[in-house]
């Protein structure tokens, strides 16, 4: 009898529980998009896109050292709700220099924490706040993801435990119920519903923070984790870490103050190629002056192993190779040269050149032509002696790091990124950061920080197969939704599949040469490296010509359609009045139709460069052609197997 009492009043409280949870709505302001937020024996929230469940109730919680899980069982004491409408501008723009920021936000407060919601027409995003003293130790964060069934993703297939990596993942479209538990993935993490939905999950605004990664093995459900803080670690080189002390929580940080916004793009291919949800997000750029930032194209050299012919003297890391280097980017009007791994007295000496340099004279010689010098670092004398060693580089007159081998996903790492934005920007020093994980916020607060590698790029030609035209077409959707990534493309050797071997002191890409001059249109990067040698470049000066006319910043980006992993087709507006189309495709072939309504008023001249009638076998064909349009013509756009198709378009 007693048992059955008991139970009735378990059924009792349950229900009462039931009925003391409470639901919040948020919709964005066009209606299309809905957030849900419930409270109850844990903390949900659910997103709905018209009448489809993109999120089913998913669990987020923050557990602080000392005072418990903030978020089951809990019941806000206040709600505020605010519209959100306003014009962003960026210092530098990737997608577009002027923004609509427009959403409808819910706070909910609990006291010494609350939650924040927003819901805008392209995407939902959600951070937890604190207010309490002093500092605090985050034991976990729970970021559940609780998906339809059916769902695929763009997986990144990582195993190490220690979330070591330098994010350059080979993606594999997968069933995301099929995902092995083993497999845990980076963000972003680019999704498609059964009914073609495009979702990404990604964060932004991170600072003072690990990194979050998704794990599969929850059937249709992703769970995010963090890497623990690194307390301690020993050099198994130069570089690379093996870590010897982890502390038992994700971070250890201040008491009062915002954490990183978990969200969600929503919308078509297409739509996700004009989302710029995570700069949004980000925290404004640092008050400080930027009008000396000057973003632009690079000449490398590592990728052609500083293979330079035709000239008069031995080719290597010598003064005489990189002045030809210096004339070069001089004669095309790009901004840099970069001296890679090679130039310093070794990679731990980073303050002393290599005595085959003249590294002054080169920087002299540079700014007499107009080009500044970038030079390769490592992390780890950075990290050992940061400021003396950017105090150096002042002072030498360069104008811009590249940082290599990061690794880590940790709080600790993050900080090193942030610092390092930081204090390059005291000396007017632009930041490439390699070995990296995917941009975050950083690059809207410190703008100087332009580009990041954390993709599997076409440097990779010179050891694997992996990097073809079918990789190209998802990165699109993937790695660069988070924002600017370093692919370095430019090569001038181009090759079938079947023609395509991996040479590493001449190396060739896979797809066509028009498929190279449509990357520089879509792929994003204030910092875009032109990869192949001058040597190669000044034997094919019309290409050459066409690579140093497109600009790597955007004032506006229209696409016209795509299909994740096949083909897409887009245009951007440059800061003189010129578009630039660009359509790429994989190992299939297409005929797409360019609609320039896009366009202004008037006649415009389009020079066109795209696959030759022979590409299919011979991938370096292409042909250059020039016609006449009106705003709203339709333009033919014929893509070979792994090719591509780029246009400039310049009001009469």
């Amino acid at each position: 009898m007693m048992k059955k009492i008991l139970a009735t009043i378990s059924i009792l409280l349950a229900g009462l529980s039931i009925a003391q949870a409470k639901d919040y709505k948020l919709l964005s302001p066009s209606g299309n998009i809905q957030i849900t937020v419930s409270e109850g024996k844990s903390l949900t929230w659910s997103v709905k896109a018209g009448d489809e469940v993109l999120l089913a109730p998913s669990e987020l919680a923050l557990e602080v050292r000392g005072k418990g899980v903030l978020g089951p069982g809990a019941k806000a004491r206040k709600a505020s709700r605010k519209s959100i409408d306003e014009i962003q501008t960026a210092v530098v723009p990737v997608k577009a220099r002027t923004i609509r920021n427009r959403c409808n936000e819910l706070t909910l407060s609990f006291g010494l924490w609350a939650v924040r919601f927003r819901a805008y027409d392209n995407g939902v995003a959600y951070r937890f706040e604190t207010s309490m003293k002093g500092n605090i130790e985050v034991l976990g964060e729970s970021s559940e993801w609780n998906l339809q069934p059916g769902c695929h993703a763009f997986w990144a297939n990582e195993t190490n435990p220690d979330y070591i990596t330098h994010c350059e993942a080979d993606f594999r479209d997968l069933p995301i119920c099929n995902i092995a538990a083993e497999k845990y993935s980076y963000l972003p993490v680019s999704l498609a519903t059964p009914s073609g939905v495009r979702a990404v999950i990604t964060e932004s605004d991170l600072s003072d923070y690990p990194n979050m990664m998704l794990r599969a093995g929850y059937g249709d459900c992703l769970k995010a984790e963090y890497p623990h803080v690194i307390d301690a670690y020993e050099l198994k080189n130069d570089r690379d870490v093996r870590i010897t002390s982890l502390a038992d929580c994700i971070a250890r940080t201040r008491g009062t103050r915002t954490f990183p916004w978990r969200l969600m793009t929503i919308g078509t291919d297409a739509e996700l190629l004009e989302n710029t949800l995570i700069w949004q997000l980000a925290s404004k750029e640092d008050d400080r002056d930027w009008s000396w930032l000057k973003p632009g194209k690079i000449s490398w050299e590592w990728w052609a192993a500083l293979n330079v012919y035709g000239v008069d003297f031995v080719a290597g890391v010598n003064t005489e190779t990189y002045k030809y280097y210096i004339d070069f980017a001089a004669e095309y009007g790009l901004e840099y040269i970069l001296l890679d791994e090679g130039w310093s007295a070794s990679t731990l000496n980073i303050k002393e050149p290599n005595p085959a340099l003249d590294l002054q004279g080169l920087i002299s010689y540079g700014k007499s032509k107009g080009v500044g010098v970038v030079l390769w670092t490592l992390w780890t004398p950075m990290l050992a002696d940061m400021e003396n060693i950017l105090d150096i580089y002042q002072e030498w007159g360069v104008e811009g790091i590249k940082v290599d081998f990061m690794q880590m996903q940790d709080q600790n790492m993050m900080n090193f990124y942030e610092k390092l934005a930081a204090e390059c920007a005291k000396r007017h020093l632009v930041v490439d950061y390699h070995g990296a994980f995917k941009p975050a916020g950083i690059q809207r607060k410190y703008p100087n920080a332009m580009t990041y590698e954390g993709v599997y790029g076409q440097e990779h030609d010179k050891c694997s197969y992996d990097i073809s035209p079918e990789h190209d077409m998802q990165l699109p959707f993937t790695r660069m939704v988070a924002g600017p990534m370093d692919y370095t493309p430019g090569a001038t050797n181009n090759a079938t599949k079947d023609d395509f071997a991996i040479r590493w002191n001449h190396p060739m890409s896979q797809g066509t040469r028009s498929h190279q001059a449509a990357l520089f249109v879509v792929f994003e990067s204030p910092l875009e490296m032109l990869c192949d040698s001058p040597s190669n470049y000044y034997k094919v000066p019309e290409f050459t010509s066409f690579l140093a006319q497109v600009p790597t910043v955007w004032e506006e980006t229209v696409a016209q359609e795509a299909v994740a992993g096949d083909y897409l087709l887009m245009s951007r507006r440059a800061a003189d009045g010129r578009w630039f189309s660009a359509g790429l495709t994989d190992w299939d072939e297409r005929d797409l139709v360019l609609d320039t309504s896009f366009l202004g008023e008037g006649e415009w001249t389009v020079l066109i460069h795209r696959d030759g009638v022979n590409a299919d076998k011979w991938a370096e064909d292409y042909k250059l052609e020039t016609i006449e349009v009106k705003a709203g013509d339709s333009i033919p756009v014929h893509m070979a197997k792994g090719g591509g198709w780029a246009a400039i378009f310049t009001r009469k």
